[in-house]
């Protein structure tokens, strides 16, 4: 169960992950062993899972970012999707309703690159057909 001292801690990490234990313990009004111990009762409580760099507006203007939708053989879906999960250009990838069953988001550094990756997924054993688009602009993101 997490309660509010918990939630504000959360908020602070997920505001800036490295910071330093003796500042959340100074943020929170806290000594410093006591916010330790809350931290590793939230690892081990799985609320927090790991933590991770988060990338600065001009290297990810940097990137070229695609949708791919994809239709894939039923028996093989576990497989596809671990060989999906091997692709590094892959951060995301959604199961879906409709006509295709995943949607990928893929980046990549160049057109040329992306096209690259393109082929590698088509290629893939279980995957039937793709349908790509490039993300020309981000209007917003939450």
């Amino acid at each position: 169960m997490i309660n509010e001292l918990d939630k504000r801690l959360l908020a602070l990490l997920n505001t800036n992950a490295r910071m330093s234990v003796s500042d959340l313990a100074r943020g929170l009004d806290l000594s410093r062993s006591t916010v330790q111990n809350k931290i590793l009762k939230l690892e081990q409580q799985g609320v927090i899972k790991g933590y991770s760099v988060e990338f600065g507006n001009s290297y990810l203007s940097s990137l070229i970012s695609a949708h791919v939708s994809l239709k894939v053989t039923q028996k093989l879906t576990t497989k596809t999707n671990l060989d999906l999960k091997q692709i590094p250009a892959i951060t995301q990838l959604h199961a879906i309703s409709g006509e295709y069953d995943l949607i990928a988001i893929v980046e990549a550094q160049s057109l040329e690159q992306l096209s690259h990756i393109l082929d590698d997924i088509g290629n893939l054993e279980g995957v039937e057909r793709t349908t790509s688009s490039v993300i020309l602009e981000t209007k917003f993101k939450r």
